[in-house]
Order: structure tokens, then C-alpha cells, then sequence
């Protein structure tokens, strides 16, 4: 029952989702669930604002398209999108700076579930202010925060749905208003003090991997690939077939994750600061598995 409960959202998702066309020439990253905050004790994306604001501007500087598949901002725990913006503010710049380029596309999450609303988007993402500013500046005015998309690789018309992936957690998705209450009043303090909260999919291993098997068996059925987040877990295929992938998380211990696009070629990425024969701190990419062509994987 769960399951086909969960294919009819995931199903229901595709069906609203727009269609973005891409190439062996198309040079694209997905990120998810960043979790920003306000740069305080609970702000568990504090830890790798720098790693993530690195990568973000390698990627913004070699051409790439940035898709943020949900959860990018906290707003189970964080109230105003302001205090978000605020406390990282040259994040919010360059992400700026990829939407005035016409390479930025976000999708929705259960944390920031509030961006499906566009009365609420045209309020809170059509500007902001930097901490050295007076006056707001513009930041995704007009944006549409989609809840999936489809990507089209045109060499051989193979479709892939990216989405949240909380599709998949009947919790998450129908109840996240209740898991928004109580993280906000109830847990957020006590993790403030160490205790962690059990609705969070990341730590329930058990719902962890429900969703994963989940967000498989949709892909299975449906013969497409399916590329989520949620979960916090990366996943790539090992083998032809294999339809489900993960992106991970920006919020892993010492490191953060991606998957890329690029020269016609899939790879799954952690970026994480390393040492180097100088005895200095250096920020690293590299490949997590294996990089695939992306026809392999279409």
C-alpha cells in the first residue's frame, strides 16, 4: 500500500514537471539539501558554508547550470528567509548571480515547502539585504520553485525526474507542517544542547531506506532514472539498469556532495578541504564512483 501510495506522488510530480533539454555540450550540477541557516549552533550547513560557497564559484566561473533539488534553505527551523539570507549573504550573491545568467532552477523540499507558494516566493526570494548594505538588492525575482523537472538528453530522447524526494515519505510529505511544528518548538532548542531530532530522515535509518527502496521501485517501473535527495545518502549506479541516484547532502561531516554533468559525462562528486605537500589547507574535488556517459545512464 505504501508503495503504490508513494508511486501515485512521485507519478503526480512528474506529470507537473517542466522539461529542460540537454546535451553532451550541457554542463550542469545538482545540489540538495544544503540546509542554510542563520549561522547559529543548529545551522548544520554553518560547518561547510566555505567548502560549498568554493565549489559554488568554480562552478558559476566554468559555465555550469545550477538545479537545487529542495531542502536548500532551513525553514523548519528558521521562521524568515531574511535571517537566511542575512547570514549568508555571499552565498545568496552568487547564487544571484547564476539566476541573472539564466542558470539557476531550485525545486522544492519538505524543509522549504513554503517556496511552492509563488505569493510567498515573490516576497521572500524577490530580494534581499547584504549585511554591508542598507537598501535590498535583487535576488531570484520571478523565480518558480518547481516541486520536479525533467531532464531530456536529445542525443537519444532518454528523460530523467529529478525531485525532492520526500515524494517518498508519507510523513514528510503529507505531515510536514506537524514536522515543522515540532522541530521548530520542540526539538530545534534540545539540539541546540546535543539531542538529535528522531523525525529527521538523515538519522532514521529505517525510513531512510524505505524511501530509497521506494524511489527505486518507481524508477524500475516506470523505466526511467530518478534522481533525489532527502535522504542525505549519495547513490550512483555501478551498472546499467540501476535507475535510482542521490546527490547526498551539503551538511556530511567534513565534506558536501554533488552530481555533474559535463562532456557528456555523469559523476558523482565530493568536494572536501584537504592538506597539501606545503602543509596548507586546500579545497579538493573528486569523483565518489566512477563517472558514467551520461547515455549509459539514460
Amino acid at each position: 500500500m505504501g508503495s503504490r501510495a508513494s508511486d501515485k506522488r512521485i507519478s503526480a510530480a512528474h506529470s507537473r514537471a517542466k522539461t529542460i533539454e540537454i546535451d553532451d555540450a550541457s554542463k550542469i550540477v545538482l545540489f540538495s539539501d544544503l540546509h542554510r541557516g542563520t549561522g547559529t549552533g543548529a545551522d548544520d550547513f554553518a560547518r561547510n558554508e566555505k567548502l560549498y560557497y568554493a565549489a559554488l564559484c568554480h562552478y558559476y566561473r566554468e559555465g555550469y547550470t545550477y538545479i537545487e533539488l529542495g531542502d536548500g534553505d532551513e525553514l523548519w527551523q528558521e521562521r524568515h528567509m531574511w535571517e537566511i539570507t542575512a547570514a549568508h549573504d555571499h552565498i545568496f550573491e552568487l547564487l544571484a548571480r547564476f539566476y541573472r545568467a539564466g542558470r539557476l532552477h531550485m525545486l522544492y523540499g519538505n524543509h522549504d515547502k513554503v517556496k511552492r507558494d509563488p505569493a510567498w516566493s515573490g516576497v521572500n526570494l524577490r530580494a534581499y539585504t547584504p549585511r554591508a548594505a542598507t537598501n535590498p538588492v535583487p535576488l531570484f525575482p520571478d523565480i518558480a520553485v518547481e516541486e520536479a523537472i525533467i531532464l531530456e538528453y536529445q542525443p537519444t530522447g532518454g528523460r530523467m525526474l529529478l525531485l525532492h524526494g520526500h515524494q517518498a515519505d508519507f510523513f514528510n510529505y503529507r505531515l510536514w507542517w506537524l514536522g515543522r511544528f515540532l522541530t521548530r518548538y520542540i526539538w530545534r532548542p534540545l539540539e541546540l544542547v546535543g539531542f538529535r531530532n528522531p523525525f529527521d530522515t538523515e538519522q532514521n535509518h529505517k525510513r531512510k531506506n524505505l524511501v530509497e527502496e521506494r524511489l527505486t521501485h518507481w524508477g524500475e517501473t516506470q523505466a526511467m532514472p530518478i534522481v533525489a535527495g532527502h535522504t542525505h545518502r549519495p547513490v550512483f549506479p555501478a551498472k546499467c539498469g540501476e535507475r535510482y541516484l542521490n546527490t547526498g547532502s551539503g551538511v556530511h561531516t567534513r565534506y558536501i556532495t554533488a552530481l555533474e554533468f559535463a562532456e557528456g559525462v555523469l559523476a558523482p562528486i565530493k568536494w572536501e578541504v584537504d592538506v597539501n605537500e606545503a602543509s596548507m589547507l586546500c579545497v579538493v574535488k573528486e569523483a565518489l564512483a566512477e563517472p558514467r556517459r551520461i547515455a549509459s545512464v539514460f
